[in-house]
Parts: structure tokens; C-alpha cells; sequence
């Protein structure tokens, strides 16, 4: 079945261009949306597997739009879009709950790819969104004692500190010598233990706890 994708830009343009080429990579667009309200109404309707989410809309912002979506959907994933890769926006949009962040002149592969990965749960953490992170985290007050309670496992902490590092599943089961489904069994247990909806937000939590580092 094609990963089902709605686009949320107000350059028309933009759209028209994203929306043929990744008819032609073979994903099914199923909206599109002008400004960040318009997103979040078409989110909630449409149910698609991945939102490539512009960061500045009228109505309301992108990150805004991220924050709602995320807040009442854990299956659509968000892929940030903008013209200039600023850090804070970027840390913010993390916060909301955004799986990735692309730049608007990358490649249609480049998208595709990330679609791709946002969809499986599999989103790549790149050396850009890495460092973004770490500086948002350090601007981040130390977590309540409640929250330094929630200990994850040597194993989990391996196969999390490889997530931070920007491994995909397949490469941390190889590394560590496990099957996919395992680590995938030891994402999930750390996404309950660190109360994360998602491996970037499980990386975000761990970081701030001291569990894992950033390169």
C-alpha cells in the first residue's frame, strides 16, 4: 500500500512540484493545505501516514500545526520544511513532535527517502539534527528526581545511544548482533519507560537525563 502524504505549504508551487514528484517516487498525496489550520483540520480528516510540514504559514506556523497534530495523533508523522535550517526553530519543531527536518533545496530522493523512513518509524537523526538537539538540551532545566527513576536497561541504552548516533534499525540489529524484531521491542520498552512518543523524542529524554550523548 503507498504511504499516504499530505502536504501542508503556502506556495502553491511548491506544492504542485512536491506533489509530482512524489506521485512519480509512487506515494499517494492525499491533500494539501495552504496555511497551518488548514493542516491540522486536513490531518485529523485525512489520517495520512506523513504531514511535509512547512515551518512558516499564515494562520499559524508549522511548528504551531506540529504540536496539535502530534498532540492528538501518534500515527501521522511530520516532516519539517524550510527554506534556511535555523537551530531554534528546528529545536522547537523537536519538541513539538516533528520526526524530521528537510530543507527545501534537497533533492526529490532526499525526500522521498525521508518520507520513507518517517512513515516506518524509522527516521534518520543526521549529524545537522543531532547538534540542533544538543542545543536545545542544554537550555533544558535538569528533569524532576521522578523523571531521573526512569532507568532503561544496559541493552536499551546500547540500542538508544546507536539511535543518537543516526543508525537506522537494520544497522543497530548488525552492531549489536540482534534481529530488527528485537530492537524494535527494545524501542518500544524504552518509549514507555521514558514516556516518548517517538525515537527522536526517546533520544531528546534520554539526553536530557544523562543517559545517552550526542556527538
Amino acid at each position: 500500500m503507498a504511504i499516504r502524504v499530505l502536504l501542508a505549504d503556502d506556495h502553491r508551487m511548491l506544492r504542485e512540484g512536491l506533489r509530482r514528484s512524489l506521485s512519480e517516487e509512487g506515494f499517494d498525496v492525499v491533500g494539501e493545505a495552504d496555511n497551518g489550520e488548514q493542516a491540522v483540520r486536513l490531518a485529523a480528516e485525512l489520517t495520512p501516514d506523513v504531514v511535509l510540514m512547512d515551518v512558516t504559514m499564515p494562520e499559524m506556523d508549522g511548528v504551531e500545526a506540529t504540536r496539535i497534530i502530534r498532540g492528538s495523533s501518534t500515527r501521522t508523522r511530520i516532516l519539517m520544511l524550510t527554506m534556511h535550517a535555523d537551530k531554534d526553530v528546528l529545536a522547537e519543531a523537536i519538541r513539538a513532535g516533528a520526526s524530521g527536518y528537510l530543507v527545501k533545496d534537497c533533492s526529490t530522493e532526499e525526500v522521498a527517502e525521508a518520507v520513507r523512513m518517517a512513515a516506518s518509524g524509522d527516521t534518520d537523526l543526521s549529524p545537522h539534527l543531532a547538534a540542533s538537539m544538543l542545543d536545545e538540551v542544554r537550555r533544558l532545566e535538569r528533569p524532576d528526581p521522578t523523571e531521573e527513576d526512569r532507568v532503561i536497561t544496559k541493552r536499551e541504552e546500547e540500542v538508544l545511544q546507536r539511535i543518537a548516533d543516526g543508525c537506522s534499525t537494520s544497522e543497530v540489529a548488525s552492531q549489536l548482533y540482534i534481529s530488527q524484531k528485537t530492537v524494535k521491542n527494545h524501542l518500544a520498552s524504552i518509549y514507555q519507560k521514558l514516556d516518548a512518543r517517538d525515537r527522536t523524542q526517546a533520544v531528546l529524554q534520554a539526553v536530557r537525563m544523562g543517559i545517552v550523548h550526542l556527538s
